[in-house]
């Protein structure tokens, strides 16, 4: 995979995970960790939490003082169970906070961290390089910090990527929300940046890759040897 996918993706995946929401994936993960290494115990709380509440029933439906031994005996068995049920949900919560813990640390991992190390590792290279005069005197910019002059280093380009990634999502929310027509002058005035970063979308994906420029090159009209 090259460098221009690879950071789009991991910026991609970034945004979605902030679009669905930790808190909705770290439920989804956690259900479906319970359900592979947790499966008896959640049984056994279900089946807790069902005899509870018959006994809890039939004690209220008997008489301390007609059918004291009853009665105690039902007590006794809510009581057990409220105190065996405590115990069974102590350990899955405690199996949920180490859960979490790991789930949110990886992905940090995934997507933070990834971007990170991406970032560092490459931030002497180009991802690609830029025709000349594209931005004018703002190319130096692009190649910020440390990529070759004319070309659009990593920070930039993650910068690019989530940006298109952002507005395509505030995009999507409008059109489900209803409101299906969006000005011109709206993403010409308030996503200039966002229009930026699809112009340079559109060049990587039709560009072959990186592209070196000869230090000895002239620009201008190529001489007619004939003559």
């Amino acid at each position: 995979m090259t460098l221009i996918a690879t950071i789009f993706a991991l910026v991609f995946v970034t945004e979605l995970i902030s679009w669905i929401g930790k808190s909705v994936l770290l439920e989804l993960a956690y259900a479906l960790y319970l359900r592979v290494f947790y499966s008896s115990k959640r049984s056994q709380q279900q089946r807790l939490k069902s005899e509870i509440l018959a006994n809890k029933k039939e004690l209220m439906l008997t008489s301390a003082q007609d059918q004291f031994a009853r009665w105690a005996k039902l007590r006794r068995s809510v009581d057990k169970g409220l105190a065996d049920l405590e115990k069974l949900n102590s350990e899955l919560s405690s199996a949920k906070t180490s859960f979490s813990l790991k789930f949110n640390t990886a992905l940090w991992i995934l997507t933070a961290g990834s971007q990170f190390v991406v970032g560092w590792w490459y931030r002497k290279a180009a991802v690609f390089y830029l025709p000349p005069g594209w931005f004018g005197p703002l190319t130096w910019w692009l190649s910020f910090p440390f990529a070759p002059a004319g070309s659009v280093s990593c920070g930039v380009w993650q910068m690019a990527c989530r940006r298109v990634i952002k507005t395509g999502e505030r995009v999507v929310k409008e059109l489900m929300s209803g409101k299906q027509r969006i000005l011109y002058d709206r993403w010409l005035h308030k996503y200039p940046l966002a229009i930026g970063g699809s112009c340079l979308l559109i060049y990587c994906i039709g560009s072959p890759g990186p592209v070196s420029v000869p230090s000895g090159a002239q620009e201008g009209p190529v001489p007619d040897k004939s003559s």
